[in-house]
């Protein structure tokens, strides 16, 4: 079976036991799997370790870490030893500086977070954020997180484009949660695309979970997926 990297599966399940069950599940049809803080107590460590050593997946650690400076590059500088892919910080400035002096010359790529995709304009009215647009919010504070020293940001992919046309976006990656394939149910996500759609975009890489883990079969929700991402429609409009 075919696979793509652009393709990130996340892995929201409870634990590492039904982590590895859904990534058996899943086998070559995905190579590239999200794990985040809901399974941080379930031994998400544990499960990131044991599909990269062991099965040889890469893995985007969604921690979305913000701290002071000195707190957030001793955690990065600990993470960056386990040979991991990707790892999410939130996108204030000092927060991407410091990320990236943990990394230092490690492999691992720090995504700064812009603006959630389960976030509109009201729940940044309630949590006392500046006024604006959230698209232009979204291509603030990625301005500011490349000029940080960001390798990218995530976004959904409603912004994806906007992002795409950023100065400093040349070489940066952009990863989107907020991807729903056709006729799949929002959940709490609020600014959504369809895969093909999200690539179509601009976004590097795609992430969804639901959809494939809630799947009668997920390999074929995933295989399904990869079909839609490789398909004519999903090709950018400047290519």
């Amino acid at each position: 079976m075919q696979t793509d990297d652009r393709l990130i599966v996340a892995l929201d399940v409870p634990n590492v036991l039904d982590g590895l069950a859904l990534a058996a599940k899943l086998g070559d049809s995905v190579n590239f799997y999200k794990i985040g803080l809901g399974m941080l107590t379930g031994g998400g460590f544990a499960l990131a370790n044991e599909l990269k050593q062991d099965h040889g997946k890469r893995i985007f650690l969604d921690m979305k870490l913000f701290d002071i400076g000195a707190t957030i590059e001793a955690a990065v500088r600990g993470i960056a030893q386990f040979d991991l892919d990707f790892l999410t910080v939130h996108g204030d400035p000092h927060v991407v500086r410091a990320a990236r002096e943990g990394a230092g010359d490690s492999n691992l790529k720090i995504l700064a977070v812009t603006v959630l995709t389960s976030l509109d304009r009201d729940d940044l009215d309630a949590a006392q954020i500046k006024d604006g647009t959230i698209p232009d919010l979204v291509a603030e504070r990625a301005g500011r997180a490349f000029e940080a020293g960001a390798h990218g940001v995530i976004s959904s992919p409603q912004e994806a484009a906007m992002i795409r046309a950023l100065p400093d976006a040349e070489g940066r990656l952009i990863v989107t949660p907020g991807v729903r394939p056709v006729g799949s149910a929002l959940g709490d996500q609020k600014r959504v695309m369809t895969p093909a759609e999200a690539i179509a975009a601009g976004a590097d890489h795609v992430v969804v979970g639901r959809p494939v883990h809630a799947a009668p079969d997920p390999g074929t929700a995933a295989a399904e997926i990869v079909s839609e991402i490789q398909s004519p429609q999903a090709l950018r409009p400047n290519l």
